[in-house]
């Protein structure tokens, strides 16, 4: 804890544009039990941040302090679930939106939407992996139920997500085609392994079906419902494409009529996902690997606090290849 009680906090008063995000003395938490107090370390930028910056967020008050994610040292926890001192990782649940998340130097979270760890990694690394970590993995188990040796599509793959969801692809020697709209970033797909990188134009199912005969046996879509369609058209008979990103912050599909919509045979899930579903064995297990050596993270830049209008502003332009991190 601090000596004065207080601590830097990113308030947002209403939604606006990145200068809207002002750093603040506000009072530090207290938590109750089953509640646990974090003294945040490093925190991940994510999508959704940005729906609720621009107002795009369903049931949010303001002022707010947002973050769907933070990554630190457990402070309190009255009800005794975790030492003092703890590594932890902080996501979902309300964070940010129903409650105040972590964009500060401290924040409280209900025990549930806590995930120790133990690592001697740098925290601006730690900070980058687990909402990221924690929607790939869903994406690829839950959503698509990716199996050893199949092909998958990532749309949307210079994403945090998606580059996230390419490593582990390829851990499970998946064969991993991925979309970027920038030729520029096309070296960052073939560094983390992709096999094949293809430049979006929005219309690339006849080049996916020429790399691929038939369709990939997978198609993750992260930039949302206008890409959608050509998707499902990349994917083969009996194939899975998983909904679970909208970069382009369209989410909706109007007038939806299956048979029309849905290519014969292809299979369409959607994944979101929160800290439940993220084992603590496999946070640690990737964790171990980064340090290894065997898996990077891809993290394309790192903040202090101070620059989170900075940070924001980037994430809206949609240059970054990679995490966006926040250090504390």
């Amino acid at each position: 804890m601090t000596d004065t009680d207080t601590m830097r906090a990113v308030v947002l008063d209403r939604p606006g544009p990145p200068a809207s995000l002002v750093v603040r003395e506000l009072a530090i938490p207290r938590p109750d039990v089953g509640e646990v107090l974090v003294a945040v370390k490093a925190f991940g930028l994510n999508r959704s941040e940005l729906h609720t910056r621009l107002g795009l967020a369903e049931g949010v008050t303001f002022p707010r302090v947002l973050g769907i994610e933070a990554t630190g040292l457990v402070a309190k926890c009255p009800g005794g679930e975790l030492e003092v001192g703890r590594q932890v990782a902080a996501m979902m649940g309300g964070m940010g939106r129903v409650y105040d998340g972590g964009y500060a130097e401290y924040t409280c979270v209900p025990v549930a939407q806590v995930i120790p760890f133990r690592s001697a990694l740098d925290w601006g690394t730690l900070g980058a992996v687990p909402e990221m970590l924690q929607t790939a993995h869903g994406s690829l188990t839950i959503g698509l139920d990716a199996r050893e040796g199949d092909t998958i599509l990532i749309r949307g793959g210079t994403s945090s997500v998606g580059m996230a969801a390419a490593v582990l692809a390829k851990q499970r020697n998946m064969t991993v085609l991925s979309t970027t709209r920038r030729a520029a970033k096309a070296p960052a797909l073939r560094d983390i392994g992709v096999d094949h990188v293809i430049i979006d134009d929005g219309d690339i199912a006849a080049e996916v079906r020429t790399l691929v005969p038939g369709g990939v046996d997978a198609a993750l879509e992260l930039v949302g419902t206008p890409t959608l369609p050509d998707t499902l058209r990349s994917t083969r008979v009996h194939g899975v494409v998983c909904f679970t990103g909208m970069l382009s912050n369209e989410w909706t599909v109007e007038n939806f009529y299956p048979i029309d919509y849905l290519p014969r045979g292809v299979r369409l899930t959607a994944y979101g996902g929160d800290a439940g579903d993220l084992p603590s064995a496999v946070l640690q297990e990737f964790l171990d690997s980064v340090e290894a050596g065997t898996v990077s993270v891809p993290i394309d830049r790192t903040f202090d606090i101070t620059e989170i209008a900075e940070a924001h502003a980037l994430m809206e332009a949609g240059t970054a290849a990679g995490k966006l991190v926040v250090t504390i």
